[in-house]
């Protein structure tokens, strides 16, 4: 099984010229401990690339009727280990293949694809960042699991990615007997890529089985140490093919990157709750209507109704434009674990950043410390004893107030003196108005959350909350 997937996945490279993957941006030099600002000018770096992906991601719609067939046995809510990582991300584990075979998942809202490290011959480029050895990431192996098949081209299984007019190679179209697979697929993943070819597995909980679950088996990443668990809206998502009701998840404190401490991320099969019920203790506000644009990426987004940013008590005037979708997609908010820092688009983030400066104005702009870190603004704070920050809330439909805790949207940098915002931007404005979602809320922002999807209701619930045990 591994060895013919891999046969395959050569075959496909050898007669496409145009798959370029991107390499690493950083080198070996750049672990050098004379560049304190590494670590977070990575992470700013990915969370500016990823939101270029968000914004600029192109998607095919998915064949919803091909993935009908798939069910799940009964059960109530079951659990994966949710844990921080140092590049940025929250890891989850999953249970693929017979026997079962655990494989580490970067939890993504943002995207709907499941694909994982695939076959003992996986090659990850760029991936020796954050101390990694490349030969260790966990990888899973089709040959050992007796449940591992490969789509066929004229499966409806692969039109989800390639539409009903899907090129298959060497097959006679007037026939439905041919034996090619399905082309393997090619993504982009922020400063990352990963490609490979389509299989359908068994995603094995201790509760709960779901059959022929379609899963992308990743020959070649770079930049992507790990599996990519889509929890968006596409029908090939995992809350899709499970069918879920609601998910929910408690992001731990970034202090806790790559340890054992862990929460649960919890997915409802529905069973366990009477619709329209709420959670006690979330405030929700419902999901926007996603826009009906050309670009079907952005149909797998959880879309925000945000309606107003405060800084202190100052409301930041934000042009409605920003705020909600036009008619070409443009604008509009939505939230997404896979992203670090919040992104906000040029002419939004520096109304907030200058409301920032403005009411913190007795305390030092470091300018060269933005530069180095990426971040923005920085200010230094020695010697001023008791130090006030302004709080940044987030105000969406229906009341609901996402209040930041000050850890949440500020973070100390080098040392004790010295404290950058965490939200991100281009450095300049984009010439053509902004291109995709204006504003988007990543995990930094929602650390000590207890956030819930809830599908069934089509809202967004949360509540502040001590998420390490």
């Amino acid at each position: 099984m591994a060895s013919s997937i891999f046969f395959f996945f050569l075959i496909f490279l050898s007669v496409v010229s145009a798959v370029k993957l991107p390499l690493s941006p950083f080198s070996h030099s750049d672990q050098s401990p004379k560049d304190p600002y590494l670590s977070l000018r990575r992470l700013a770096e990915s969370s500016i690339a990823r939101a270029h992906k968000l914004k600029h991601g192109t998607s095919i719609k998915p064949d919803e009727d091909a993935l009908s067939s798939t069910t799940t046995a009964s059960a109530t809510v079951v659990k994966s280990p949710l844990s921080a990582k140092s590049y940025g991300g929250y890891s989850v584990s999953l249970s693929f293949g017979t026997p079962s075979q655990t494989i580490p998942f970067v939890f993504d809202t943002g995207s709907s694809l499941v694909c994982l490290p695939c076959t003992s011959r996986y090659l990850c480029s760029g991936c020796d960042f954050s101390g990694l050895d490349p030969t260790l990431i966990p990888r899973f192996i089709p040959k050992n699991s007796s449940s591992s098949k490969i789509i066929g081209c004229q499966s409806p299984k692969c039109q989800f990615l390639y539409g009903p007019n899907v090129q298959c190679r060497g097959c006679d179209p007037n026939t439905r007997n041919c034996t090619v697979g399905c082309p393997p697929y090619i993504l982009q993943y922020g400063l990352g890529s990963t490609a490979g070819v389509l299989i359908t597995e068994k995603l094995d909980f201790p509760d709960l089985t779901v059959p022929d679950f379609v899963v992308g088996c990743s020959i070649i990443s770079t930049r992507q140490p790990a599996g990519i668990a889509g929890f968006g809206r596409g029908p090939v998502s995992l809350p899709s093919q499970m069918n879920l009701k609601r998910f929910s998840h408690c992001l731990v404190s970034r202090r806790f990157d790559d340890t054992n401490v862990t929460t649960d991320l919890d997915l409802d099969t529905g069973s366990g709750h009477n619709s329209g019920s709420k959670t006690p203790g979330l405030t929700y506000t419902p999901f926007r209507k996603n826009p009906n644009v050309s670009n079907k990426a952005f149909l797998e987004y959880y879309y925000l109704n945000l309606r107003r940013i405060y800084v202190g008590r100052k409301h930041v005037k934000i042009p409605y434009k920003y705020l909600a979708p036009g008619t070409n997609g443009d604008g509009g908010s939505i939230v997404d674990s896979g992203s670090t820092f919040t992104f906000m688009e040029r002419p939004v983030f520096e109304l907030v950043a200058e409301e920032f400066a403005s009411q913190m104005s007795n305390y030092t702009r470091e300018k060269d410390l933005e530069k180095e870190t990426g971040l923005g603004p920085c200010f230094n704070i020695s010697g001023k004893g008791d130090v006030t920050v302004p709080e940044l809330i987030f105000e969406f439909k229906g009341g609901a107030k996402l209040e930041l805790p000050l850890s949440n949207y500020f973070t100390f940098v080098g040392n004790t003196d010295t404290v950058c915002l965490t939200v991100v931007s281009d450095k300049t404005v984009n010439p053509s108005g902004g291109t995709g979602p204006a504003i988007i809320l990543g995990s930094f922002q929602q650390q000590n959350y207890l956030v819930e999807y809830d599908l069934e209701n089509d809202r967004f619930g949360f509540a502040k909350k001590k998420c390490s045990p």
